[in-house]
């Protein structure tokens, strides 16, 4: 999957799902603190990953993933990984 396919996947259900102001949504933005994304937020985010991505999250591995790039990057590395098998 390319990389803006996945900005563009990601960014729609941000706004459409979690309800996330469009005008915020940047590669900059911090997940918490831009964003608004709560806990109970990523357990939505991580069902519908896995829906449209076909992989799921480890909470280990968004330890560090701080700003919406930093997700993109990791749903980008993780749909190479499918991609590869």
């Amino acid at each position: 999957m390319k990389r803006a396919e996945i900005e563009e996947t990601v960014k729609n259900f941000l706004i459409e799902e979690i309800e996330v102001d469009e005008d915020a949504i940047k590669p900059e933005a911090l997940l918490k603190n831009d964003l608004g994304i709560d806990s109970l937020d990523f357990v939505d985010i991580v069902v519908i990953v896995e829906r449209n991505f076909g992989f799921k999250i480890k909470p280990e591995d968004l330890a560090n993933v701080q700003t919406l790039g930093q997700f993109c990057d990791y749903i980008e590395s993780k749909t190479g990984e499918i991609d590869r098998k």
